[in-house]
C-alpha cells in the first residue's frame, strides 16, 4: 500500500502556486522520454514521496519542492456541510 497520494498528475507546474492545497504538499519534477513532467503529490513524511519517485523513475527524477499550500491536510478535500 503506497502512502503517497498524487493530487495533479502530468499538471502545469503553476498550479504548485495554489495556496488551496495542504501545506503537506510537494512539486515532483521528472523527465520521461526527453519530456519535463509535473507531479503534486502529498504524503506522511517527504521521504515517502522521494521514495516513491526514486523507485519509478530513478535516473530521470529531477526535483522535488514545496508548494505554497496553506491547508493542514486532515482538513484538505473536507466540504463543509451546511446545517438546516
Amino acid at each position: 500500500m503506497s502512502k503517497v497520494s498524487i493530487l495533479h498528475e502530468k499538471c502545469d507546474r503553476d498550479l504548485a502556486g495554489d495556496k488551496s492545497l495542504p501545506y503537506t504538499a510537494y512539486l515532483v519534477e521528472y523527465v520521461v522520454d526527453g519530456v519535463t513532467q509535473y507531479d503534486i503529490t502529498t504524503a506522511p513524511k517527504q521521504v515517502d514521496i522521494f521514495d516513491h519517485y526514486w523507485d519509478l523513475h530513478h535516473d530521470q527524477f529531477k526535483n522535488m519542492t514545496q508548494t505554497e499550500g496553506r491547508i493542514d491536510p486532515r482538513l484538505y478535500g473536507s466540504r463543509n456541510k451546511k446545517k438546516k
